[in-house]
């Protein structure tokens, strides 16, 4: 039976009203996490899921971070896709004028030029505080060790970012993919990972259990491949058009906990 993994996404799936876990969402997490394991998969930083994994008391298991970009097993990288440092530094002259906001972010390190709305906005909605650096100094930094981002987050008035999202389009379609979470969001991580990929590569080399008994919830377009490819994809209430009609149910919406609901429903 597909029941014997539970992964879930966190913000549009998991979370409340006020971006936090609701008591009925901990018990019943807490009441199937040692017959069930139970992992968090996001396109947040490790740093912004740790402390969710600590109420759930699910801290033994994996993460799933950037999207799949990243993989942590015991807090150590099992798995590392980044973006290489030279299309950072082509974004970053092609915003020289600085209309658009950019964050970079590898494994537990999230950089931005200043503490402006769109930082303040993202530490308040994650419960993580970056580190203030100007971003060429970043991009020389990762030049001398060799790495790049797992994830880059543009946010701008929406003019300004489809005038990124499109330079970036037209220069890196074939390395970048490019998430439009939101009208004045643009998610950017390496096109060869997904939350997909990633579940196979922990599936296969860490639970030995077949995509076919996990259960997975979402409500986003980077949750369309995993809900489509495990044996039962939940999509939340409040999910979009794509999630809803590849999924296998459908439960009450993330804010009315309905991750919460399914589980008490439908397993053990």
């Amino acid at each position: 039976m597909p029941n014997r993994i539970v992964f879930s996404d966190i913000d549009g799936t998991l979370l409340n009203p006020e971006r936090e876990l609701s008591e009925f969402t901990i018990s019943e997490i807490k009441r199937i996490k040692k017959e069930i394991p139970v992992v968090l998969i996001s396109s947040r930083m490790p740093s912004a899921m740790t402390h969710l994994q600590e109420e759930l008391e699910i801290g033994n298991q994996p993460l799933i971070c950037y999207n799949g970009g990243l993989i942590l097993v015991d807090q150590k990288a099992v798995h590392s896709t980044f973006i290489p440092v030279d299309i950072i530094e082509a974004l970053h002259v092609f915003n020289k004028e600085q209309k658009v906001h950019i964050s970079l972010y590898h494994n537990d390190d999230w950089y931005v030029p200043k503490m402006d709305f769109w930082a303040n906005r993202e530490a308040n909605n994650t419960k993580v505080s970056p580190q203030v650096k100007p971003t060429n100094e970043v991009i020389e930094s990762w030049k001398t060790s060799n790495i790049g981002a797992h994830k880059i987050m543009c946010m701008g008035e929406e003019n300004h970012i489809d005038t990124v999202f499109n330079f970036l389009k037209r220069n890196f379609d074939d390395i970048l993919h490019l998430y439009r979470s939101k009208s004045t969001y643009i998610e950017i991580a390496h096109k060869n990972i997904s939350k997909l990929t990633a579940i196979e590569i922990l599936l296969d080399t860490h639970f030995n259990i077949p995509i076919s008994e996990a259960i997975a919830f979402g409500d986003n377009y980077n949750d369309v491949d995993m809900i489509k490819a495990v044996g039962v994809g939940v999509a939340v209430a409040n999910a979009k058009k794509e999630v809803l009609e590849v999924a296998n149910a459908v439960t009450l919406a993330g804010k009315e906990d309905g991750v919460a609901d399914y589980i008490k429903n439908n397993i053990l």
